[in-house]
């Protein structure tokens, strides 16, 4: 797979894949990663937010670069946001939580990284 190529298909279905899953499975999660059910809830809602306008923006031949700089900005926000979260909740949040926030916070960095890398391919690609 040409990651460059696909890299907004990748970040759009991650998200949403990952939100769905998250809002699905929330009560459990809340329970397994020790955070408050709510705060599961805004992550799975801002990982389905966040998908739909990656895929959106997938899905378009041509896409402008102030397009593609807000989906990087979003990736780099919602990165430090995981982070944050993770030092919050560093003495409460489980292993699984702190390294589902983790996890996401390196993720999203690194699909805002590749986008950034590669903007003016992703403009036309």
């Amino acid at each position: 797979m040409n990651l460059r190529r696909n890299v907004l298909w990748v970040d759009g279905l991650a998200g949403s894949l990952v939100g769905a899953l998250v809002l699905l499975l929330s009560g459990r999660l809340s329970d397994l990663h020790h955070l408050p059910h709510n705060f599961i809830l805004f992550m799975g809602g801002v990982n389905l937010l966040y998908g739909s306008y990656s895929l959106t923006l997938a899905s378009r031949s041509n896409r402008p670069l102030a397009f593609i700089k807000f989906l990087v900005a979003a990736n780099g926000a919602w990165a430090v946001v995981c982070l944050v979260c993770a030092t919050v909740f560093w003495q409460t949040a489980s292993p699984f939580g702190l390294a589902h926030l983790l996890g996401e916070a390196i993720f999203v960095g690194a699909l805002g990284f590749g986008e950034w890398r590669w903007r003016d391919f992703l403009r036309t690609a």
